[in-house]
């Protein structure tokens, strides 16, 4: 599987879902999609900016964009997450990595001096055709929901015109 890459169609995937469900990439073909990828589920930053993702989902549902969080926690813990924060969105398992190396989101991250191998915490926004049209690395969370709304309308306005 190669890397995506921008302007590019990604590779498919498979992954577990919230609810029951099974993502599959090309099943999505036809929709926009927010895919962002988060270290761990019930930590500060994650649960603010996957709160920040559930308050926009209408304005992002408007836009022609469906939103989908992703992390290596396992689907219990994920289950109970979206259940606590009521997220209206659902929750990818990538305990495998798959799409995690797809993106190439695992970095060498420090924390209180130590090291160690974690999610770099980003952003990607697939067109309806499947390619990889905006990416945001190193993402900080303040105002990121915006930005990603607002670059979700651009591709709708782009591909009216």
């Amino acid at each position: 599987m190669s890397k995506a890459k921008l302007g590019k169609k990604l590779s498919d995937f498979t992954l577990p879902a919230t609810g029951g469900e099974t993502f599959r990439l090309s099943e999505q073909r036809g929709k926009k999609l927010v895919l962002y990828f988060y270290p761990k589920d019930s930590t500060p930053g994650c649960t603010r900016e996957g709160q920040d993702f559930r308050d926009a989902a209408e304005d992002f549902a408007a836009a022609g964009a469906l939103i989908f969080g992703i992390s290596r926690d396992s689907m219990r813990r994920h289950e109970n997450f979206k259940a606590k924060q009521e997220f209206n969105f659902e929750l990818l398992s990538d305990e495998d990595e798959v799409a995690c190396r797809l993106f190439d989101v695992i970095k060498l991250k420090k924390l209180y001096g130590r090291e160690y191998m974690g999610i770099e915490r980003s952003t990607f926004l697939v067109d309806a055709a499947g390619v990889l049209c905006h990416e945001w690395r190193k993402v900080k969370i303040a105002g990121h929901v915006a930005e990603v709304l607002e670059a979700c309308r651009e591709i709708e306005e782009v591909n009216a015109s």
